[in-house]
């Protein structure tokens, strides 16, 4: 699921995209990480022919961050100059976030919220109101920030934190199931069109097997699979050769997990 043209939609998948467009509300996207939650956006963009904005949420985010900032270190370093004549007015300093910006665009866009779970728990009530009304207020200044035309937001998590029902009630909910074979094999097809089957399935087959190890800290996500895949290709790997998971490396990513495939 990498790469605009190349992201195969579930047919669940396209359907709650759909209700997103029609009711206006935030995509929330969850699943397994390497799962293409966050290439969802790239790809809806693409398709869409619509600029994207990312907003990558950190544990230290805060929900202004999206929406603003008020430069003081610019407006102090420009202060030490006397003929400067932007100092005086501050609008000259608010710097709009990811959010702010799709807001202020004169064409619809779309805004990724990614990892959403990794700020505080009172980080998704805080947009809550940015989010429903598409508005919002420049503290400094008192200008009001609304959206010329509504974003289509897309919000990712990993389930690191619950996220708060206020919140949650305002979004459609999709969970991107772990692919099945048949969807997999969709999925390498349209990375690697030219791909013998015979190693495909081969390789396919492998990798679940290592996923259904019980022992396995951190399973290999679909993304890792196709990395595999590609230095197979590359290396001109033998069928026959594919089951001793050659290039280990690119599936396995920590030595309790080595030790416990080998």
């Amino acid at each position: 699921m990498i790469q605009d043209n190349k992201y195969v939609l579930s047919p669940e998948l396209r359907e709650a995209i759909k209700i997103a467009e029609i009711t206006d509300r935030p995509l929330l996207i969850k699943g397994e990480p390497g799962t293409g939650k966050t290439l969802l956006a790239h790809h809806i963009a693409s398709e869409k022919k619509m600029q994207l904005f990312r907003w990558h949420v950190k544990s230290t985010s805060l929900a202004k961050d999206g929406l603003y900032f008020y430069d003081a270190v610019s407006r102090l370093n420009d202060s030490r100059f006397a003929d400067s004549k932007n100092v005086h007015n501050i609008e000259n300093y608010i710097r709009l976030g990811a959010l702010g910006t799709t807001f202020e665009s004169d064409s619809r866009c779309v805004v990724l919220i990614d990892e959403i779970d990794k700020a505080d728990i009172e980080f998704p009530n805080d947009l809550l109101l940015e989010l429903d009304q598409m508005e919002f207020i420049i503290t400094e200044t008192s200008r009001i920030v609304k959206a010329k035309n509504r974003p289509f937001v897309i919000i990712t998590s990993n389930n690191e934190k619950e996220l708060p029902d206020a919140f949650l009630r305002r979004c459609i909910f999709h969970y991107i199931e772990f692919p099945s074979r048949d969807l997999m094999k969709e999925i390498i097809n349209a990375h690697y069109p030219k791909i013998e089957s015979g190693l495909r399935d081969r390789a396919i087959e492998s990798f679940y097997k290592v996923r259904k190890s019980e022992d396995l800290k951190k399973k290999p996500s679909t993304s890792e699979l196709i990395d595999w895949i590609q230095i197979l290709l590359h290396e001109g790997t033998d069928l026959n050769e594919i089951a001793n998971l050659p290039f280990i490396g690119a599936l396995i990513k920590s030595e309790d997990d080595l030790r416990s495939i080998r």
